[in-house]
């Protein structure tokens, strides 16, 4: 009878054991599948992350062919930039140099300018502003003195009334030293030019237009400033001179 109690207590004790080890396992299988959860759900989220890198990855690279593309076209238009550049300074200096042409030609035609504007319309001019119809005028007048020459663009004469008008005339005309030059040629013609002795002298300065600036220069000296308007002549200073 001892024995069999035996025998029962130690089933009873594998019973208890098996009971404890089952309820280990399970416990053990439990925090097994949470761990396989776990990672499960960890292993999503690295491969969401990992798609996301991936796009973003294939935004980088589209940005940077955008970028590579930008550059090419940047250098294209340099290079554009280069010739338009190349052709345009080559065509600045084509007309620098057909501007200096036509200067020179102008200068060339300064002779021309007063036989084909000036002295065709000289004597109605001077008639309708100074009340005499010059009898003579003369064009490119020249007189050489000792030592220096005198030329005058436009002389013309009013012998009765015993007028001379001088009249210079410049394509030119608003450099200030051009107006110096013309005082100091009226000092000579009033001293030394014979034939206007006993004549009063009338200058006037010439020009296809002028600035109010030159214009003011003039009157200040008591000289009349003739510029073209349309087709005629007109003295735009006649009455300020006459004040003087």
């Amino acid at each position: 009878m001892a024995r069999i109690t035996e025998k029962v207590n130690y089933l009873e004790r594998m019973m208890e054991r098996i009971a404890y080890n089952q309820q280990s396992l399970q416990m053990i299988v439990e925090q097994l599948s949470n761990e396989m959860k776990t990672f499960k759900d960890e292993m999503l989220a690295f491969k969401n992350e990992m798609k996301a890198f991936k796009d973003e990855m294939k935004v980088f690279k589209d940005e940077m062919l955008a970028f590579k593309n930008e550059m090419k076209a940047f250098k294209d238009e340099m290079l554009d930039f280069k010739e338009w550049s190349k052709r345009n300074i080559e065509e600045i200096r084509a007309e620098v140099k057909e501007m200096q042409r036509q200067w020179g030609y102008l200068a060339n035609r300064m002779g021309t300018l007063v036989e084909d504007v000036f002295e065709p319309s000289i004597a109605e001019t001077i008639e309708k502003y100074f009340g005499c119809k010059p009898e003579i005028v003369i064009r490119n007048y020249y007189q050489r003195f000792d030592g220096f020459g005198l030329e005058i663009d436009i002389l013309a004469l009013c012998e009765n009334e015993n007028m001379a008008f001088v009249v210079e005339v410049k394509a030119s005309p608003d450099k200030e030293e051009y107006i110096d030059r013309f005082v100091e040629k009226l000092n000579i013609i009033k001293e030394k030019l014979r034939l206007i002795e006993g004549y009063k002298v009338y200058p006037i300065y010439a020009g296809l237009s002028m600035k109010e600036d030159t214009v003011r220069k003039l009157t200040k000296r008591g000289i009349y400033a003739m510029i073209v308007k349309g087709d005629i002549l007109e003295i735009v200073n006649m009455n300020e001179v006459r004040r003087i």
